[in-house]
């Protein structure tokens, strides 16, 4: 069964940083783009980034472009999302996602999130 699992998450002064992790398994990590998400209470899901598989091309929102930076450990299965210079807006359930193709029909697969927060 496919998992994601993130970690890391909790809370923090504006300013600050944090290191989330996303745990995956139960499908070739190596060949699979990324994405982290963030959900922030009575506020759509909105993107914040991905990375892709093998080159390992990242692309960001621009509400953290500079401040965020995705990288990925190919050999622990993991993805990570460094968060720098934390502000209060960045307060939100944070998860990562997977797209797989399963006989040509895309299946979407969600950890089930880790809080973020940061206070002013």
């Amino acid at each position: 069964e496919v998992q994601l699992v993130e970690s890391g998450g909790g809370l923090v002064q504006a300013g600050g940083s944090l290191r989330l992790s996303c745990a995956a398994s139960a499908f070739t990590f190596d060949d699979y783009a990324i994405a982290w998400l963030r959900q922030a209470p009575g506020k759509e899901r909105e993107g914040v980034g991905c990375i892709t598989s093998r080159d390992g091309s990242t692309f960001y929102a621009d509400s953290v472009k500079g401040r965020f930076t995705i990288s990925r450990d190919n050999a622990k299965n993991t993805v990570y999302l460094q968060m720098n210079s934390l502000k209060p807006e960045d307060t939100a359930v944070y998860l990562c996602n997977v797209q797989l193709m399963r006989d040509m029909v895309p299946y979407d697969y969600w950890g089930q999130g880790t809080q973020v927060t940061v206070s002013s």
